[in-house]
């Protein structure tokens, strides 16, 4: 009787000492990215301020200096990325022995680092200059703001206690109004008169309208200083309550453009990412076939 043995042998799967990231092609790949962001950034700020002039007729509205400032993000995205990510893909080392899906892969992924790893770089860098951008809109809605205090709100909070946004010295105002206003406006000075009547109108702007007793005592003040009669002193009142809401809604719809403008860079600086680490990984995945495809020519002439 005999026995026979078999042995069966099984291939354990190679692993190779060689990593998978190659970080000398992702640093070139950044460091062109980088650079041609920062030229880009620049040639973009200078663009921007050839728009605004100190002649405020000649500047351009918030809305084209925003959709400008995106569509820049994106063009500087797409150029930066793309040059970036085909160099890493171009300068990598063959890869012997792994597949051609591996391959892809392989050159899409250091695309997308090298894109990340610039976008930090350049967020670093220019990180003030960012922000400035981002906060454009803001800016531009604290100066429609200001507007609204030029026209009479700012006057409550400056002669209020500072504490609250209304002014004490209208309630004081109030109770001790005489119940004929014209002979004693005309016994006060032009500066006492002109801050009660300060008051009153800021007070009616916080409210929104002036109430009936309000309305009456600006009316006889503004008869008794100017010489009009009662019919065109409450013309001339109607008149400038209807200038100050008319610039009171002028800078809330500068307000609130301003916050749209905002919301839509930010928006488009987020799309413009996106479009960055998609053109850089395609761009990497390109530069990678390019180079292995030169290599398998060059390969062939020798032979």
């Amino acid at each position: 009787m005999s026995f026979t043995s078999s042995t069966v042998v099984t291939d354990a799967p190679l692993e190779s000492s060689a990593p998978a990231v190659s970080w000398g092609p992702i640093i070139a790949g950044t460091l062109a990215a980088t650079a041609i962001s920062l030229i880009f950034i620049l040639i973009g700020s200078g663009l921007g301020l050839t728009m605004v002039s100190p002649w405020s007729h000649d500047n351009a509205s918030l809305t084209t200096i925003g959709a400008t400032a995106a569509i820049w993000l994106i063009v500087v995205q797409w150029v930066s990325a793309a040059l970036g990510g085909y160099l890493t893909g171009r300068l990598r080392t063959k890869w012997v022995g792994v597949h051609t899906y591996e391959v892809f892969f392989r050159d899409t992924a250091h695309g997308f680092l090298s894109w990340a790893l610039a976008t930090v770089v350049v967020a670093g860098l220019l990180g003030s200059a960012l922000s400035s951008v981002i906060s454009t809109g803001t800016q531009a809605t604290a100066t429609a703001v200001g507007a609204v205090g030029a026209a009479g709100a700012g006057a409550a909070v400056s002669a209020s206690d500072g504490t609250s946004g209304f002014s004490p010295a209208y309630f004081t105002d109030a109770l001790l109004r005489p119940t004929n206003t014209a002979p004693a406006a005309g016994n006060q000075s032009d500066e006492a008169v002109n801050a009660q009547v300060t008051r009153v109108l800021v007070n009616g702007i916080v409210d929104g309208k002036l109430s009936a007793d309000d309305q009456a005592f600006v009316e006889q003040v503004v008869a008794a200083r100017t010489g009009l009669s009662a019919t065109d002193a409450k013309a001339r009142v109607d008149a400038v309550m209807k200038r100050i809401d008319d610039a009171k809604l002028a800078a809330k719809e500068a307000a609130d453009n301003a916050r749209k403008t905002a919301s839509a860079v930010a928006l488009f600086g987020a799309l413009s990412l996106f479009v960055g680490a998609f053109i850089a990984s395609v761009a990497a995945a390109i530069g990678g076939r390019q180079r292995d495809e030169d290599e398998e020519r060059m390969a062939l002439l020798r032979r």
